[in-house]
């Protein structure tokens, strides 16, 4: 540069400090707004499941009928390391209902090796034919030994029906060749509630059923087809016999296969997200409607360790016959193929 030129300013001088991009405080913001929520969504979780948790402990409480004072389990023995077999049995104590008959019989084998079960269902009006025991109807036999219990043991209500339902149990446990520890008795409302809870559960009825019996209250009327049912219409689907014009009749067996159906929509719906959210109302509706003689700490850990099974790893077996009044006559082929089921999951 020449002598006496004006100095040019220098470029780092004049240059302006550059704004800092507006864009990563941005980004941090944003990712501030996600985690919290994120910590949100945690902690509402964390506090949901909480709650449930103790909503659970007192349903457990509820329909347990064994303290855990009475009986102590090994931890060998424990169903969380063990498979228990168990009957189901479902009762109308409708004020006109069925009394103290069983709707629904079923036996069941859990194995936590596998997290599966095997549940076999048995038509009402079988004939279970086994030494030392009267010939009635299969559904007949709980409220013969509840009716024993008071009459010829002299026991109270609660006391007879514990004795009912270890009756019911070895002789089940006798005529399938299985172990069966435990005995759980759910109440039509309970059913009820429970679908409720869910929202419904989705089927396809298999025919028009219509039946009204003024006595009792029944007023089935469903139409054949895919559908979304409450619980008092799943109740009804499980349910139906006969049209009152004694049309479009249902067996024992139809009635087998509907029961099957509807528990592997339960089960397979409370595994959803909104049968998770529901689990409150479905904790509500077990505890006021079940009984189970199976020490609290027991039925914790078989909810624990059976959590999230599907009905995919629930085999279903409904019991078949032939029925010449008054009785259904088991197939003695479908029989041993059930027996073997019950003692091969037993044995897993």
């Amino acid at each position: 540069m020449t002598q006496g030129s004006a100095e040019l300013p220098s470029r780092r001088a004049n240059a302006k400090t550059a704004p800092r991009s507006p864009k990563q405080p941005k980004k941090r913001r944003v990712w501030k707004v996600v985690l919290l929520l994120l910590l949100a969504v945690i902690l509402i979780i964390v506090a949901y499941f909480g709650f449930l948790a103790n909503k659970a402990n007192n349903a457990i409480q509820q329909i347990g009928t064994v303290s855990n004072d009475d009986v102590k389990i090994p931890t060998a023995e424990s169903v969380k390391k063990k498979a228990v077999g168990m009957v189901l049995l479902g009762l109308d104590t409708r004020a006109k209902g069925g009394g103290m008959n069983t709707d629904v019989m079923m036996v069941a084998v859990f194995n936590p090796n596998t997290k599966s079960a095997t549940v076999i269902s048995i038509p009402r009006d079988s004939l279970l034919e086994l030494d030392g025991y009267g010939e009635r109807k299969a559904n007949a036999n709980y409220a013969t030994f509840f009716s024993q219990a008071r009459s010829d043991k002299g026991m109270d209500k609660e006391a007879a029906e514990e004795d009912a339902k270890r009756a019911i149990r070895d002789m089940l446990g006798k005529y399938f060749g299985v172990d069966l520890k435990y005995t759980a008795v759910v109440n039509f409302k309970g059913f009820e509630d429970v679908v409720d809870a869910l929202g419904g559960i989705e089927v396809d009825v298999d025919m028009d059923m219509k039946y009204v019996d003024n006595y009792d209250g029944t007023n089935i009327n469903l139409k054949k087809g895919f559908q979304k049912l409450n619980g008092d219409q799943a109740l009804d689907f499980v349910r139906y016999r006969k049209s009152n014009d004694g049309k479009n009749m249902s067996s024992d067996f139809d009635r087998n296969k509907r029961e099957s159906e509807v528990v592997a929509k339960i089960v397979d719906k409370m595994k959803s997200l909104n049968g998770i959210t529901k689990m409150g109302e479905v904790i509500d509706a077990v505890g006021d409607n079940m009984e189970i003689d199976m020490p609290p700490k027991e039925i914790q850990n078989l909810m624990k360790t059976y959590f999230g099974i599907s009905s995919s790893d629930v085999q279903f077996i409904p019991l078949e016959g032939v029925w010449k009044s008054p009785y259904v006559y088991l197939d003695e082929a479908k029989l041993s193929e059930a027996r073997a089921a019950l003692q091969a999951k037993m044995a897993e």
